[in-house]
């Protein structure tokens, strides 16, 4: 039997963070929905169906990050900039999942349909002219590029400084999901996944836009983004790749009722993780053969993912890559002690990190 991956509790900060940004949310979408209902009746479904997939989970990861880095540099915990940022970070989280799924033809996402698909049913069940992929695909990514516009408008009123570090995250998650389509389209062709290569885009898809930037925002919220940038980011490069890592490891060997995603996905879609590249570089014989052929399957059955789960132990690539996480999650701990914030939010970003290394849902 293939053992699970058992994960970290959450710090206590980290629903109070959640429960405060997902109440400023919903205030806004709905009344966001009011207002467009008014205009037309068919438009409070789709944006109910948005804010529904805000609301049905995530881990606020971001907008605790931006939150203990902001308070670390001497902001009031209680102000508004603060949280309206960490609302922008999560309804960006929001754009880039939803037009991630369309990218990966994901079913499903915390626990409920995937945007795209529901509407692509909508689109079937009416019998409507068209094409029901194309409708469906067509909606969500309105619904992501509406995401992406609600982001920025909850900071409308930030500084230059923290509009240009928003900008920034804005453009390295884009480079990185770009990194990601080019490996995974490349898998066909040229199966043998670059480690290097796959450390780049673990570290630019997501290590730098769930840790390092939300960080760099907070403190540039407080103009004090020359001081705080180098000893954060010493902290969030490391960590931000440990979360990854671990996101990769729960994808394959995760429990989908906690998740929220099938497991095996991405072996389905090929996806160039390190987990992946170092199983590729370290199998032999059958097992070579069976990774060449199957890895990337869309049609992959249970019984092969729990092969490929066989392979990644056997390799020992589920082994150092949970290693590789808990080195890097030892060396953002270090960081952060360097750093020069606040006391409480050493140790709380000391929790986060702790928790993101080791987490299972």
């Amino acid at each position: 039997m293939i053992d699970k991956i058992v994960g970290q509790r959450a710090p206590e900060s980290l629903d109070i963070i959640a429960k405060a940004v997902g109440s400023h949310i919903n205030d806004m979408l709905t009344a966001e929905i009011g207002r467009w209902n008014s205009l037309d009746p068919s438009l409070a479904e789709p944006l109910t169906l948005l804010k529904e997939m805000v609301l049905a989970g995530g881990k606020r990861l971001r907008p605790a990050f931006s939150h203990w880095a902001y308070v670390g540099a001497g902001g009031d915990p209680d102000a508004v900039e603060i949280l309206r940022a960490g609302c922008a970070l999560e309804l960006l989280h929001t754009f880039a999942i939803i037009h991630d799924d369309i990218m990966d033809a994901s079913l499903t996402r915390r626990g409920l349909v995937a945007i795209h698909k529901q509407f692509q049913d909508k689109h079937e069940g009416i019998l409507w002219a068209g094409e029901s992929r194309r409708f469906g695909e067509g909606v969500a990514i309105l619904l992501g590029d509406m995401a992406f516009v609600y982001a920025d408008m909850m900071l409308k009123s930030a500084p230059r400084q923290a509009l240009d570090i928003f900008t920034e995250l804005r453009l390295e998650v884009n480079i990185g999901q770009y990194l990601d389509l080019i490996g995974t389209a490349n898998g066909s062709s040229q199966p043998r996944i670059s480690r290097s290569q796959a450390r780049k885009i673990c570290l630019y898809k997501s290590g730098k836009y769930t840790v390092e930037r939300p960080l760099h925002l907070g403190v540039a919220l407080l103009d004090k983004l020359d001081h705080f940038e180098q000893p954060l980011s010493e902290y969030g490069l490391p960590l931000g790749e440990a979360f990854q890592l671990r996101d990769d490891l729960l994808g394959t060997f995760g429990d989908q009722s906690l998740t929220g995603k099938p497991v095996g996905e991405d072996l389905r879609e090929g996806k160039p993780t390190v987990l992946a590249a170092i199983a590729m570089e370290r199998s032999t014989g059958q097992d070579a053969k069976f990774m060449q052929a199957r890895f990337g399957a869309e049609d992959l059955t249970q019984d092969e993912v729990f092969r490929f789960q066989e392979i990644l132990i056997s390799t020992g690539a589920r082994k150092e890559v949970e290693q590789l996480s808990d080195q890097l999650c030892s060396q953002a701990i270090k960081a952060i002690y360097k750093s020069g914030l606040a006391p409480e939010a050493i140790s709380e970003l000391e929790a986060l990190a702790i928790f993101v290394a080791n987490r299972d849902f």
